[in-house]
């Protein structure tokens, strides 16, 4: 019995001999396996499919940062875009291609280095031509204005330099961008790339043109009664007005300080083809800049809501006449948010033209006071057109009065702010009409008062409030974009901006369709 035992022990051996030997072999193999692959190319980094001019600014930061393209090739694509559609748009009235291939040299020779690397390093971007930009007049579309030139950069275009942007091109902008048209004595009049008879939108309407047209992939803007979500709506394309103090501003050029509730109801912002470009763009622009006193350092992010997300969707005053087709978008955007599990309902939103009507007020009434007469003497007829029908609405107010009304704007964020606790997210038109022509508030005092008040309230009336508003486009009618607008809280841009994406997501980028046409 003891000898079996033996002889089983020593039998047992062989097979582990033999084992050692086939994992040697099959160390050897490998090893002349990763020797092989060592001799072969690595795999080149994957390009974003289409032209270089027609990729999202994600897309374009992170194709950079991989080494899929240069800088140099990058800003050189949005160039000659720039050169084949800017004659017929004038959408850029300054070319900064210069300055913006040595700044694309310089990114290159950066990444080469190891450096650090921003994060819009190398993208291409447009600025509009009413901040200051180092070295350059500040002509807010005024031929007066051309002594005007900046000591530095505004915090705006100093964020998107710091982040690694290069900007391309500054954009046009209607007369002290007071207008909802983008056309000036300097300049010209800017296209809408969708429609020439209709129009771009102002007063950032060369940033939305340009935008959609492929001319940078990020378009800075600034709004005051609409001037980033009606161009954005005009155009085709996405844009956050951001709460009050969430991105700095400042204009060392300027004459004098702004006053209190023109400061407080103005904000500035991004257009993309993009939401993703338009959240990208809002943490760069967003950095602190210590020149302006309002600036907020609250987090891009806040708590999420329990879900499902409930969204008002704004019932229309009975004295606004809506188009078919705008109200099927806005069904079509309430449907893509249901889809997406939000919860939609239909309900009255806090006094939407009371809100509008101190708007209007406070506006007109401090711009008279200390603005009017600086600005009519070196402005054309068709801004004192437009600016005598953008009066007619507003109240005349006395210095109690003026005081009442800077309270009651108290009562009305107050009321909303309520408001957001049940319903986190408002889904609200852009305009309740058809895109008018690109000239149309130079037609009569009544037209101007038509558009503010019976076609864009519930743009204008967000701006007193400070509240974030996101512009998303939903549909196209007779070859013309239709967006809608999404409300937040204060300091919530994520949850307009989530709503936002999750329409985008099923409507799709109608920017594409565009190029189609264009080409």
């Amino acid at each position: 019995m003891a000898k079996a035992t033996t002889k089983k022990k020593t039998a047992s051996k062989k097979p582990v001999k033999t084992s050692s030997k086939k994992s040697t072999s099959r160390k050897a193999v490998a090893a002349k396996k990763a020797k092989k692959a060592t001799r072969l190319k690595p795999a080149s980094p994957r390009r974003p499919k289409g032209p270089a001019w027609q990729w999202s600014a994600v897309e374009t930061a992170a194709a950079i940062r991989s080494g899929a393209i240069s800088a140099v090739e990058t800003v050189e694509a949005h160039l000659e875009r720039m050169r084949a559609v800017n004659p017929r748009l004038n959408a850029v009235v300054v070319d900064l291609s210069e300055e913006a291939l040595k700044a694309a040299h310089a990114a290159d020779r950066q990444r080469a280095k190891g450096g650090e690397l921003g994060l819009l390093h190398g993208v291409p971007v447009t600025i509009k031509e009413n901040v200051d930009y180092e070295g350059r007049p500040n002509f807010n579309g005024v031929p007066a204005n051309k002594d005007l030139i900046a000591p530095s950069d505004s915090p705006v275009v100093r964020n998107l330099k710091k982040a690694g942007a290069i900007v391309i091109g500054l954009t046009n902008t209607p007369e002290y961008s007071f207008r909802g048209f983008t056309d000036n004595p300097l300049h010209g009049l800017t296209l809408n790339p969708w429609d020439p008879n209709i129009t771009c939108g102002g007063s950032s309407g060369g940033a939305g043109s340009a935008v959609a047209a492929g001319i940078g992939t990020i378009a800075h803007g600034n709004d005051i009664g609409g001037s980033l979500r009606w161009p954005a709506h005009c155009n085709g394309v996405a844009t956050i007005k951001p709460t009050q103090g969430r991105i700095p501003a400042f204009n060392g050029s300027a004459t004098a300080e702004r006053p209190m509730l023109a400061h407080l109801m103005s904000a500035q912002g991004p257009l993309a083809r993009h939401v993703a470009d338009v959240r990208l763009a809002l943490e760069v622009m967003s950095q602190r800049d210590p020149r302006d006193p309002w600036w907020v350092p609250a987090p891009l992010v806040g708590p999420k809501p329990k879900g499902p997300i409930k969204v008002a969707l704004a019932k229309i005053p009975d004295d606004m006449d809506v188009d078919p087709q705008v109200a099927a978008a806005l069904r079509q955007a309430a449907d893509h948010l249901e889809r997406s599990g939000y919860r939609v309902s239909e309900v009255e939103v806090p006094d939407i033209n009371g809100v509008w009507q101190t708007w209007c007020d406070i506006i007109t009434n401090e711009t008279v006071v200390m603005q009017e007469a600086s600005m009519l003497k070196v402005t054309s007829e068709d801004f004192h057109k437009a600016w005598g029908g953008m009066k007619t609405k507003a109240n005349v107010l006395d210095l109690k009065a003026w005081m009442q009304a800077t309270a009651a704007r108290n009562g009305h964020i107050r009321a909303w702010q309520l408001f957001f606790d049940e319903y986190p997210v408002v889904l609200a038109p852009t305009t309740v009409k058809p895109t008018p022509g690109p000239r149309e508030d130079t037609v009569s005092p009544e037209r101007v008062r038509e558009i503010f008040w019976g076609e864009i309230r519930f743009i204008s009336a967000i701006n007193v409030l400070g509240l974030p508003g996101a512009v998303v486009p939903v549909a196209v009618h007779d070859g013309r974009p239709i967006g809608v607008q999404l409300i937040a809280g204060r300091y919530r841009e994520d949850l307009a901006l989530d709503a936002a994406a999750a329409i985008e997501k099923r409507a799709g980028v109608l920017a594409h369709r565009l190029w189609e046409t264009m080409a």
